[in-house]
């Protein structure tokens, strides 16, 4: 053939495949709607009778407690009355709750001043995560933005005295993760007290009694973190724990009441995350608090004074309470708490209660005190302030999940077969039911048996058994087994999936031939890319702000998360490994993917970008796939406002209806 036709074919040819392309894009049905924010393409409209039969479930609420009023009598909680969740405030068990904030946006982390009444919280806009702290007057509900307005801010951090404010922020430059110091009464006069030069997250943990130095949090990645000791006089800083040389998870807490040594968990001496102490001085011979408890420590509270502690530990998802004494460093587990999930942990201003946020599989999350007695290790009721709506729907009927165990393809080290952990949510009767399989995000993230109005909606509306792995490079279960999908290794976690399909085709109560996967972030990743290994096994898949391509979401996601996530997921700028990551990706894979899809995103996503929505949706469209697109303009990483997260639930279920 001519030199001269084989290029004229070659352009010939894209121009045809370029105009069918346009010609497919021409026809998507596409509408919007909450006032334009939320676009529709491809997505039949939403029948009014499923609407109304949904609508119990979406009006289930929450009350996560935040923090203490000055006198103690009263708990601020961040709950929805409106379209966005906001604050409130409670004062006695089972009372009104009274809304103090009326923005268009979610409140999110809120700290109180230590000796004020005055909080401080944080706000962003659209979804986009660029948090500003605000502070607010609860006496006259009067708030004014302390930040510049710009940066991203967050980790909020209050000294003994309530003068100096700590804080992550990246308004140095717009991407480094770095520390500043603020006098509230001076916002201008803010300070960056430590520079990240590395592209690494740093925090601040705890400020010493005298205020004269701050634990402070150096985050490399979810298996390497690092606590240094920042004198803020002469802004030296100090490796205490983890290290260059020595990679282990290190979180520190908090100064003890003498300021001679910190609390901090670490893994550096097992599998699981533990609870020690050890003096600033001579960090290295540590006391291993929890050392007789085999599961994670996974969150600490201590008093303003010292004097008391508490922290929590996970036991294969359900969470345990101990009370500490710092002292003695002696603890004792608290024996009248429900199963559920525990958070929050916060000390009333004498010490004398504990609030606590509660979650059950039956119950959304909810606010309760522990009162506690004179001695550090001595309790006494749980009280229970808030009762979070439900819809009016009976929580006694809702189902409770199995905790189950599957074989998967490979063996442990000491050679015996590896099997994954996975939550299940089965319907009353014989079955055989269709089957919804939830993939969490993270990746290093897991999966918990806490209320999800979803499921239940899944289970007792859709009769769909709902299945939650927790597959390799999930947290919770040793660092070991969450490394098992680092670097080269990322698709033996989609094995663990397919793997869970063989198991599926095994049970008799469940059928196999009707089985969708949904996952949000990585967990959307996960979903696209079992529908790249397991079409022929699916019938529907949904991608909640998923990455389609590892190396264009590691180029665009933003500056200030760049670093971290390349520690997780490898470098593209490796050729070697960027070739890797292109060869896994689902965006190149699309021929392999023969399944219904629905995809969801937020407009303003800094984590997972829009585009990566946006090419996975034009790829599967030029290829003559079914899509189904849901873009919210005015979200971000994850629907937020309800309007918008009804229709999404709405959606899925139709979804669910068409291909299950």
């Amino acid at each position: 053939m001519s030199k001269l036709i084989k290029p004229f074919l070659a352009a010939l040819f894209i121009a045809l495949l370029f105009s069918l392309s346009t010609n497919i894009a021409a026809e998507v049905n596409k509408r919007s709607i909450n006032n334009g924010q939320l676009v529709l393409e491809d997505i039949p409209e939403i029948p009014a009778a499923l609407v109304s039969d949904l609508n119990r479930y979406q009006n289930v609420r929450s009350a996560a407690v935040t923090s203490w009023s000055k006198d103690g009598q009263s708990l601020y909680v961040r709950t929805r009355f409106g379209g966005v969740t906001q604050l409130h405030r409670v004062s006695a068990p089972g009372g009104a709750r009274y809304q103090m904030t009326f923005f268009d946006e979610p409140v999110g982390s809120v700290r109180r001043r230590p000796g004020h009444e005055e909080l401080n919280f944080t706000m962003d806009a659209g979804g986009s995560e660029y948090a500003q702290i605000f502070t607010f007057n609860p006496t006259n509900g009067e708030s004014q933005m302390l930040s510049d307005g710009k940066s991203r801010n967050g980790a909020m951090l209050w000294d003994h005295q309530g003068k100096q404010l700590a804080y992550q922020s990246t308004r140095r430059n717009g991407d480094s993760n770095d520390i500043w110091l603020m006098d509230p009464d001076s916002p201008a006069a803010a300070k960056t007290i430590l520079e990240s030069a590395d592209g690494t997250w740093w925090g601040p943990s705890g400020f010493s009694r005298d205020n004269s130095k701050l634990l402070v949090l150096n985050y490399v990645s979810a298996a390497d973190s690092r606590i240094h000791l920042l004198d803020l006089k002469t802004g030296q800083k100090k490796l205490l724990v983890g290290g260059e040389e020595d990679k282990s998870v290190n979180i520190s807490l908090a100064f003890d009441a003498k300021n001679e040594g910190f609390f901090f968990i670490t893994n550096r001496n097992g599998e699981f995350s533990q609870l020690a102490w050890a003096k600033h001085k001579n960090p290295d011979a540590a006391t291993i608090i929890s050392k007789e408890i085999p599961w994670n420590v996974d969150d600490f509270g201590i008093s303003d004074d010292g004097r008391r502690a508490a922290f929590t530990v996970n036991a294969d998802g359900l969470s345990e309470l101990y009370l500490l004494n710092p002292e003695s460093l002696k603890y004792k587990k608290v024996a009248n708490i429900p199963v559920g999930i525990i958070g929050n942990l916060l000390f009333s201003p004498n010490g004398n209660k504990l609030a606590l946020t509660l979650n059950t599989p039956k119950t959304p999350s909810d606010t309760f005190v522990l009162n506690l007695g004179k001695k550090p290790l001595q309790s006494g009721e749980l009280a229970r302030w808030t009762f979070s709506e439900v819809g009016g729907l009976d929580t006694e009927k809702f189902v409770e999940p199995e905790l189950v165990h599957y074989p998967t393809f490979d063996q442990t080290k000491n050679g015996k077969q590896r099997m994954i952990p996975a939550f299940i949510y089965t319907p009353e009767g014989p079955g055989p039911f269709p089957v919804v399989v939830s993939i969490h995000g993270g990746p290093e993230g897991q999966s918990r048996p806490g209320f999800n109005s979803s499921i239940q909606l899944w289970v007792n509306k859709l009769g769909a058994a709902v299945v939650v792995p927790n597959v390799r490079g999930s947290a919770g279960y040793g660092k070991s087994y969450m490394q098992l999908d680092n670097g080269f290794d990322r698709e033996d976690s989609v094995k663990d999936i397919g793997s869970l399909l063989d198991w599926v085709a095994t049970e008799p109560s469940l059928d196999s031939r009707r089985v969708a996967v949904i996952g949000g972030s990585y967990g959307g990743y996960m979903a696209l890319a079992a529908a790249v290994h397991y079409s022929d096994r699916l019938s529907a898949a949904v991608d909640i702000v998923g990455i389609s391509n590892f190396v264009t979401f590691l180029e665009n996601t933003k500056a200030y998360r760049r670093d971290l996530r390349r520690v997780e997921y490898g470098d593209e700028r490796n050729p070697k490994m960027r070739a890797f990551l292109q060869q896994i990706s689902p965006l190149n894979n699309v021929d392999r993917m023969n399944v219904p899809m629905f995809i969801v995103q937020g407009q303003n996503d800094p984590r997972v970008p829009v585009t990566e929505a946006e090419q996975m949706v034009k790829a599967l469209r030029d290829m003559g796939q079914s899509v189904w697109y849901m873009n919210a303009l005015n979200e971000g990483h994850g629907y937020r406002k309800k309007e918008n997260r009804d229709v999404y639930q709405q959606a899925v279920m139709m979804f669910f209806q068409q291909h299950l």
